[in-house]
């Protein structure tokens, strides 16, 4: 299998909430939610770069979808690293996560490998990393 990511979808709780806090608050596009017709089929999707999507999708409907039941969310089960070009970039983006209505976790701080990050949880609780490595372009 070669490795060809192109979605990652979130389970969000109330996705209208999810879309207004990732499209007005982030600034991330999106048409907004499509499928509204279909039962477990209202979704949202964000062009992240070429051949990456993320997907908003109620968590009620990925259980139904994949028959597993709903299970209460952990935060620390994966994290979502946005890299950026600049130490100013990511107080830049944490300030914006922020205002928009995210949670900061851990302040923008150096790290012990030499770059700098924050953490924040989107209103559904998904964590991400703003990072810049010196040694990665962003």
């Amino acid at each position: 299998m070669k490795p060809r990511i192109t979605v990652i979808t979130l389970g969000v709780d109330d996705l209208e909430a999810s879309v207004r806090f990732y499209r007005d608050g982030l600034g991330f596009p999106t048409q907004g939610v499509v499928g509204k017709e279909f039962e477990h089929g209202a979704v949202a999707f964000i062009q992240l770069q070429p051949g990456l999507r993320m997907a908003l999708w109620p968590r009620t409907s990925i259980a139904h979808d994949t028959g597993l039941p709903s299970g209460s969310p952990n935060p620390t089960e994966m994290t979502l690293g946005h890299n950026v070009a600049s130490r100013a970039e990511v107080d830049e983006v944490m300030a914006a996560a922020q205002a928009a209505g995210a949670t900061i976790v851990k302040p923008a701080h150096d790290t012990f490998w030499g770059g700098y990050s924050g953490y924040f949880q989107d209103p559904d609780g998904h964590l991400w990393e703003v990072v810049w490595n010196p040694d990665w372009s962003g």
